[in-house]
């Protein structure tokens, strides 16, 4: 791994790395950073949790001007939570670059993000639907805007956000240098990218074992019945720091998550209907350990950063892959061990195994404690009762004669080895009819 400074990072930006303990740059740090810093269109397909953001952050800081009172480059994000997130990066590391930085996300008010923007940032990080928001209230004007990043890109499109980003495209400065960043890349983004970009820098950093093989992996065996019950022995028998349950619907999320908290569990839920307010204090909670578990939708399954998460249970099986990769990704960060549990049902392994299939991985399936214990019961069952059948047979049982076949069948009288001779079968019984019918004639 190579140093910042030895990719062209200016040595102030590197000093501010290092006084976070961020010393040697990732793979993909070190494969787009260069790249960026040319101006080159890239396209970066990567996974959640190798360090995109630096990637494209570090670059663009040099390349923005801190003197001009126009916005010179420009985020787009999938998500609130993504966009706070990089948003606290960008803060920090434009305050050594004397660059003024403006997140920008529904949920806010309108009004204040006018205001900010009346400051003139030259960096802005946003949701594209707050961004075209903006435009059409001309208080942003990207036409002079030439450096934007997608981040995301194949979440965007998952999300129907991939018209919105178009328009964002065609509104900004026909010179820009686009860089997208995407954990996979569905027909649509090739496409996008055949059409905004200009001989993009391809650059693919497979990082999905590195990323798991830090994560112990575990399938647990259940019912919809049982389910709540297992997720709460697991909590028991592990004691995670902090823990991350994925459901696929809000209204499983508030389920899951009342049910936790009437069981005594320091819980509490995050998926898009929360306001923006609640949803950012859950979140400081949860990093702060306030909360010991987070009940979230896959909202939460990539770009948060959050330390600490020791345990990722998938309460509701991801729909694919990619989606498992996301959602566990949340825990094993920063070199740190973690583990995943997802909860599978009898009619779920056809999907496991396309999972798996996926991560070229086989994921051990064990039972919980009880289960065991429980397993354990019946078989010591069994065992019992099959030892008394036995010995009840072997009551009834009787001895073979000496005129048993060597196969151990039982004697009927005769067989084809007793040297009895058998009774004629044809044979008719002796009677004494013929005397009777004498005495009848005299």
């Amino acid at each position: 791994m190579k140093n910042f400074d030895e990719l062209g990072v200016s040595l102030p930006l590197c000093e501010t790395l290092r006084s976070k303990g961020v010393r040697t740059a990732t793979p993909v740090q070190e494969a787009a950073i260069p790249v960026v810093r040319s101006g080159r269109d890239a396209i970066v397909q990567a996974q959640t949790g190798t360090g995109k953001t630096l990637a494209f952050l570090l670059p663009l800081m040099e390349k923005i001007k801190p003197g001009a009172e126009n916005i010179q480059a420009l985020i787009v994000t999938p998500t609130r939570e993504l966009t706070i997130q990089i948003s606290k990066v960008a803060a920090f590391l434009g305050e050594t670059a004397g660059i003024k930085t403006l997140a920008i996300y529904g949920g806010q008010d309108i009004e204040r993000q006018k205001q900010k923007l009346g400051r003139n940032p030259q960096l802005i990080i946003g949701t594209p639907g707050r961004i075209l928001d903006h435009m059409r209230r001309r208080t942003i004007d990207l036409s002079y805007t030439n450096k934007i990043v997608l981040d995301e890109a194949d979440e965007m499109l998952h999300m129907g956000f991939i018209e919105d980003v178009e328009v964002l495209l065609e509104a900004m400065a026909k010179d820009r240098q686009l860089t997208l960043f995407s954990a996979t890349m569905p027909e649509r983004i090739r496409s996008l990218a055949m059409r905004f970009m200009t001989a993009p820098e391809q650059i693919t950093i497979r990082a999905e074992h590195i990323t798991l093989d830090k994560i112990e992996q575990k399938i647990i065996d259940t019912t919809e019945e049982t389910k709540l019950d297992r997720l709460c022995e697991l909590i028991n028998e592990q004691q995670p720091y902090l823990a991350m349950v994925f459901c696929h619907t809000k209204q499983r999320v508030s389920m899951v998550a009342m049910a936790l908290a009437r069981r005594g569990y320091l819980a509490d839920e995050l998926h898009g209907d929360l306001s923006q307010l609640q949803r950012t204090m859950v979140l400081k909670k949860f990093r702060e350990a306030k909360l010991q578990i987070l009940v979230t939708t896959d909202i939460a399954a990539r770009g948060l950063d959050i330390e600490g998460v020791t345990h990722v249970f998938n309460y509701d099986i991801p729909h694919d892959t990619e989606g498992y990769i996301h959602r566990i990704g949340r825990t094993g960060r920063a070199g740190q061990q973690g583990m995943a549990v997802t909860f599978v049902n009898a009619r779920q392994y056809e999907l496991l195994r396309r999972i798996e299939a996926g991560i070229q991985s086989r994921i051990e399936k064990q039972r919980s404690e009880r289960s065991q214990q429980k397993r354990k019961v019946r078989e010591a069952q069994h065992a019992k009762a099959a030892a008394e059948q036995k010995k009840e047979q072997a009551k009834k049982h009787k001895p073979l004669s000496k005129y048993a076949n060597r196969k151990g069948g039982e004697h009927k009288g005769r067989n084809s080895r007793s040297r009895r001779k058998p009774a004629a079968a044809s044979a008719k019984p002796k009677t004494n009819m013929g005397h009777r019918s004498r005495m009848g004639r005299h």
